[in-house]
């Protein structure tokens, strides 16, 4: 009767503390930190992967699967993909088979899409893909200006291949895009790329200048201090830079240069870090950023 009594009286008090002290959390419960409580992690990796093949130029998939599957990524922004393409990827889906191994959701965005070379083969496709681990819940594959490789006296003009994913993660709505600048050493077509990008980030942009949460994931063909990218950075952050984490990305054997980048929209996408693995799976090497993105407006 004493030890019924006593539990009773312990019942009664904890239930009155609940009443005097409602945000208290029960005993043993592990309640986050209101900071942490205010972001969601997200871990977003940019790679190109060079059709398949590595820096010794042999295509082996298993072998950029595994190096992805190492990152152990939430969302993948994939450059130079290759979807039944030609002999140098063995004509197969790499956007789908990817996805497929690491069990994420896929969005290919083809920039070039040819007629097959006989009528029971599929389009030959090469272009820039989105993986998320998170369900995909929308996307559009937009034009930006181009300077075609498989013209013979190509002029920029739109062409397609800018990816915008939109995702969910654990609430929070997020906009994804991955992109594959232009190579030449000619400034002036990447200068239109990075407007034509920075107008198709602000069509989701309310009247009042409220934009949703973005991240850009891409081989830019260019360093962080590329005239031609200086627009860009008035509009986003680049983790690397914001990390102070400027490792180079290629080539993937003995690196010189960061031509690979994460760019978040600031205010909304904390960044937490950056880093550049070592993997020889490609002839670029992986950018891969922690991230935490704001909840509320």
């Amino acid at each position: 009767m004493r030890r019924r009594r006593t539990a009773q009286l312990l019942l009664t008090a904890g239930l009155l503390g609940a009443l005097v002290f409602p945000g208290a959390a029960p005993a043993g419960a592990h309640a986050d930190p209101p900071a942490a409580a205010a972001t969601v992690p997200l871990r977003v990796v940019s790679y190109n992967i060079h059709a398949g093949a590595g820096t010794d130029n042999v295509f082996d998939l298993d072998r950029q699967a595994e190096a992805l599957r190492s990152l152990d990524a939430d969302v993948i922004g994939l450059q130079e993909v290759d979807v039944h393409w030609g002999a140098r990827s063995g004509w197969r889906d790499l956007a789908t088979e990817l996805g497929g191994r690491l069990g994420m959701e896929v969005y290919f965005a083809p920039i070039y899409s040819l007629d097959p070379l006989s009528a029971d083969a599929p389009r030959r496709e090469y272009g820039v893909a989105v993986l998320s681990r998170y369900p995909i819940l929308s996307a559009e594959n937009h034009d930006i200006t181009r300077l075609s490789t498989q013209e013979a006296n190509p002029v920029p003009a739109p062409a397609p291949g800018f990816p915008e994913v939109r995702i969910r993660v654990r609430g929070v709505p997020v906009h994804v895009y991955t992109t594959h600048l232009d190579y030449r050493a000619d400034p002036s077509v990447r200068a239109a790329q990075v407007a034509d990008t920075l107008r198709i980030l602000d069509e989701d942009c309310d009247g009042r200048g409220r934009c949703p949460r973005q991240i850009l994931t891409g081989d830019f063909n260019a360093v962080h201090a590329a005239p031609e990218l200086a627009p860009l950075w008035e509009r986003l952050t680049d983790a690397s830079t914001e990390a102070g984490a400027d490792a180079p990305t290629y080539p993937a054997l003995n690196p010189r240069t960061r031509i690979d980048h994460v760019a978040v929209s600031p205010g909304t996408v904390v960044v937490k870090g950056v880093t550049v693995p070592e993997t020889l799976a490609s002839d670029h090497r992986p950018v891969v950023a922690d991230l935490a993105l704001r909840r509320g407006r």
